[in-house]
């Protein structure tokens, strides 16, 4: 399994933000050890840590950008964005 960080540049992300800033209630597809999770859960803030960039939940989850798959029914994939 690949691990290294991929920096996240796309549009994809830009409704992320939107999203925070809305404090939009969101479902939220990702990757955890290869294994999809879903949650729903508000997106509050971002960080960036070693140069990794986090999507900060309500609950305190944080999930690497480049892990998230799907965001409110947006496709990473369809942003050509790789997971």
């Amino acid at each position: 399994m690949n691990t290294d960080y991929i920096p996240v540049a796309c549009h994809f992300y830009d409704e992320l933000e939107s999203a925070a800033v809305k404090k939009t209630l969101s479902t939220i597809i990702y990757l955890d050890n290869g294994n999809e999770q879903t949650i729903e859960d508000y997106v509050v803030d971002f960080k960036n840590l070693n140069k990794e960039e986090f999507a900060v939940l309500k609950s305190g989850l944080e999930i690497r950008l480049d892990k998230i798959i799907s965001f409110n029914g947006l496709f990473a994939k369809n942003y050509n964005c790789n997971v």
